[in-house]
Formats: C-alpha cells, structure tokens, sequence
C-alpha cells in the first residue's frame, strides 16, 4: 500500500510511547539525533533556516513542541495564534523534521530525558549552558549547540504587523 503524502505527514507526530520505539529504530541503524524545541506558532524563514541548520548536526530532527497551554503560559493570554494540531502539521511537513511531539511542561526537560539526543540546539542567545537539558545531554557525552537567529524575523514582529496593519 502507498502512503499519501498527508499520511507521511502524520505520520512524524509522534506521542512520547511512540517515539521511544521510532528512536530506537533510528539509533540501531547508527543514525545521529537533534533535538529542538520551541512553539513554531508562526512558522516563517528565521524558524526554516534554523530548523535546516539543526538537522544538518545529526541524521534525524526531532521537535518538542509547547503545547497550547505551554506556550499560553510562556507567551501570554493571546497566544498561540494557530492551533496544535497546525503548528505540529506544518512543522511535520517540512522535509528537515523527522518527528514532531508536544510537552506540556513550561520546559522540555522531561522530554529531552526521553529522547537522550545526540545534539540539543536552541537559537539566539542562548548559551550552552543556560539551554535546559544541557546537563543531561552532556553527561550523555552528546553536544550542545546554539545557533544564530536570522536578524528580523519572528512571530512577536510578525504579530506586531499584522496589528499595525504593515506589510513586508
């Protein structure tokens, strides 16, 4: 049987049962985990450039995404803008991602235990060792990374303009 492409897409939200069995075929076939995590609430270039430079560390990416109340609790009563289950979908689709699973903790700490990645990646200016899990996944003997954000783009701009009414 072929799978749709929109099955494939579904295919890469995973719950956290699910993904132990996923990670477990990756890593007996030698393959590199990257972790990531963060809202992805609207999803635009700076998140595609750092999701492609994340999964250019290892063989597979996986997100932890805030679930609804996580990024509520982050972000405000106004977020998220787009719902679970398109913030996971889009991030499922893009070619970079390998699997998408939410938390709802105010941290993904739980979840990076879970996942015991090779790389763990945040952006901006985050260093090293502020980025949560890092302890974890150093006495692992794996790597963290920051990455650079690309300068003008994020969600608060992005819904900043659309309130003034800009465009760009």
């Amino acid at each position: 049987m072929i799978m749709t492409a929109f099955a494939h897409i579904q295919q890469k939200i995973q719950t956290p049962e699910q993904l132990r069995d996923t990670l477990a075929a990756w890593r007996a076939s030698g393959d590199k985990i990257v972790f990531t995590n963060g809202c992805f609430d609207i999803l635009h270039y700076g998140h595609l450039h750092y999701l492609a430079q994340a999964r250019d560390l290892g063989n597979r990416l996986v997100i932890g995404l805030n679930s609804a109340g996580s990024v509520r609790r982050l972000k405000g009563p106004t977020r998220p803008i787009n719902d679970e289950a398109t913030r996971a979908h889009l991030l499922a689709a893009l070619e970079v991602v390998d699997a998408v699973v939410f938390f709802d903790g105010d941290t993904p700490l739980g979840l990076i235990k879970t996942v015991q990645p090779d790389v763990l990646v945040k952006g901006g200016d985050w260093q090293p060792a502020q980025i949560v899990g890092s302890e974890v996944v150093l006495a692992a003997g794996g790597a963290v990374r920051s990455l650079p954000f690309v300068e003008g783009y994020s969600t608060t701009n992005i819904e900043r303009k659309i309130w003034e009414g800009g465009g760009g």
